[in-house]
């Protein structure tokens, strides 16, 4: 290989290479849509065009309905996942004291997984009505079911050694439970989070796909109802991008909690 076209391989393989290349992606790809668009090989009607979502985007920024939208689906799904991750997390940890306890719940747990939770929205929104603590309930009903599962296999690939050791030097569930176990068991449960918090933005989501005056969700309901493909993709692309700033809050968090984890995935990706 040239020294050229070794200096091309080595930058491709940076991080900004890899940015480059991803955006030139995503520039190419609207490229070719706006481009098979206007030689009418692909339907506007069906499937929008760059230029009109663009246009569209504009127009909701304007008008601050799109700052209105996503600030509320971004609400919904933040306090619903927060509280949601607290209340299974605290139930998953708490099942460590007792075998006897965790393996009766065990199957309900199980179960209660098994149902899709978009299935329980009808029902909440029944209950709780149309407003925003019904979407939040919604939420919790999606993420703190996962956070349990998650907290309580934590807790059992908890460092058992340690464990033993501290049970020989005298130590009670209770030490043990705060020295080993929740400490051991922090970085699988936060690292939970990066796919929590996708369920948190589902559950707001479809909570205004059924009823809402406000929202992302309510957003692409109405304006696909009304065949404005444009607005559609407007809404989904703020979606992602809500979702990318969900995720990457999460992985700040982890690697300031645990910044051993992130040297260690890096010697593995050198590896």
């Amino acid at each position: 290989m040239s020294a050229k076209g070794s200096k091309t391989h080595h930058f491709l393989n940076t991080s900004l290479g890899k940015s480059l290349i991803q955006i030139l992606s995503v520039v190419v790809f609207f490229f070719i849509w706006q481009f098979l668009a206007e030689l009418g090989l692909i339907s506007e009607f069906l499937v929008g065009t760059p230029f009109g979502i663009w246009k569209r985007f504009v127009d909701s920024v304007l008008d601050y309905s799109i700052f209105i939208d996503t600030g509320y689906t971004l609400w919904e799904a933040l306090l619903g996942f927060v509280i949601g991750t607290l209340i299974g997390t605290s139930i998953g940890l708490l099942l460590w004291y007792s075998k006897w306890v965790s393996q009766i719940v065990e199957p309900f747990i199980v179960a209660i997984n098994s149902v899709p939770k978009i299935a329980l929205a009808p029902i909440i929104l029944l209950w709780f009505g149309t407003g925003l603590g019904a979407k939040v309930v919604l939420v919790v009903s999606m993420t703190a079911i996962i956070a349990l599962i998650a907290a309580h296999q934590a807790t059992k690939d908890a460092d058992k050694d340690l464990q033993s050791l501290l049970d020989s030097m005298g130590a009670d569930r209770k030490q043990i439970f705060r020295e080993v176990v929740v400490p051991s068991s922090m970085p699988a449960i936060v690292s939970n989070f990066r796919i929590n918090v996708g369920f948190g933005l589902v559950g707001a989501v479809v909570g205004e796909f059924i009823s809402s005056k406000a929202g992302l969700g309510h957003m692409i309901y109405n304006a696909s109802s009304l065949y404005e493909l444009n607005s559609v993709w407007v809404g989904l692309f703020m979606l992602m991008i809500v979702g990318f700033f969900l995720y990457y809050c999460i992985d700040a968090l982890e690697r300031f909690l645990f910044p051993w984890r992130s040297d260690s995935r890096r010697t593995e990706i050198r590896m």
